[in-house]
């Protein structure tokens, strides 16, 4: 951004239920990437404009309800739809705010959400076809409710050029940053990033997400098995002994298995016990070979696979990261 060049603006969309830690955190964290930016030059002007947005009840307009560097009436650069602690908007809820948003996505305005901000990203429509990402709690309801959206909870954020989609309700820090890499360079998020004591974007959600398997999908034989696996720890088990206890043919379990719970049943098993060997993790001074053994695995080297697979980091660094004995 050249000196004589308008700040660029981000605005935050302030919809009903707003998650108000975000906005205000989002706020926060862009007022310093602006001060170390103007530090750096030499003009003395902000190099970002931050300004909340929101519907008004008398008008129903979207309009500027705070602003930094009050100036020209563009729209911004850079919108984000913040997490809220509510359920996703329903359709007609979101109906207006999507409208708004089509408009100023046609005007060239990059679009961003948090968490269940996917949702109401979604109503515009300009998540068909691309993969997005929201909170791994939400990605069954997003995906059965917006079935042309491909949704992968395991990236914290994902960055589609005009669309950025970002996790769990703390990925505002890592969506900021993103923004602040993209607007002012990785100098300023670096420097904004260590004063706020902050990683930088990269991590993964899928290492903070736990299995929430589908258990309500009414499919009794299914969740006799399902029900089988947790209790037995998913230790030696193999097709043909699934199969059985359902009362299925090996392939009818395996398609009634699936469309059931969403995985096949070798990853089920994989995920319930890299559950256990996190657990351990967390909570024991166990060697991660012990650990391996736990879960049920004669071959570490397999189980450190399986678990960086899933979880995105290797044991030691779950461990390092997550795990709480020996911690004051």
């Amino acid at each position: 951004m050249s000196q004589t060049d308008a700040p660029a603006e981000i605005g935050v969309l302030l919809y009903p239920n707003v998650q108000l830690a975000a906005v205000y955190g989002l706020t926060d964290l862009f007022y310093l990437a602006n001060r170390f930016a103007t530090a750096r030059q030499s003009s003395g002007g902000p190099a970002l404009r931050v300004s909340h947005w929101r519907r008004m009840e008398t008008s129903a307009a979207v309009e500027r309800v705070f602003d930094t560097a009050p100036g020209t009436m563009r729209s911004p650069t850079v919108l984000i739809l913040p997490p809220s602690f509510d359920e996703p908007m329903t359709p007609k809820e979101a109906a207006p705010l999507a409208r708004w948003l089509c408009e100023r996505h046609a005007e060239g305005t990059t679009l961003s959400s948090v968490c269940v901000g996917a949702f109401l990203l979604a109503e515009t429509g300009l998540l068909a076809h691309r993969t997005a990402t929201t909170h791994w709690v939400y990605a069954d309801l997003l995906a059965q409710r917006f079935p042309d959206v491909r949704v992968d909870t395991d990236k914290l954020i994902i960055d589609d050029g005009d669309v950025i989609t970002a996790g769990g309700l703390m990925a505002w820090t890592d969506l900021g940053l993103k923004l602040v890499d993209r607007l002012l360079g990785s100098t300023i998020m670096l420097d904004t990033a260590r004063h706020l004591l902050v990683d930088p974007p990269g991590r993964e959600q899928r290492s903070y997400s736990s299995f929430s398997p589908r258990l309500n999908h009414g499919d009794e034989q299914i969740l006799k098995v399902q029900h089988w696996l947790h209790a037995s720890g998913a230790r030696e088990v193999t097709l043909a002994v699934m199969a059985r206890r359902a009362g299925l043919e090996e392939r009818t379990f395996l398609r009634r298995f699936h469309k059931a719970t969403g995985l096949r049943p070798t990853e089920y098993c994989q995920h319930l016990r890299v559950g256990k060997a996190r657990e351990m993790l967390e909570f024991s001074n166990r060697t991660v070979e012990q650990i391996a053994a736990a879960a049920g695995y004669e071959d570490p080297g397999a189980f450190r696979k399986v678990f960086q697979k899933i979880t995105g980091l290797s044991p030691g660094d779950y461990r390092n990261r997550f795990g709480l004995v020996g911690r004051v």
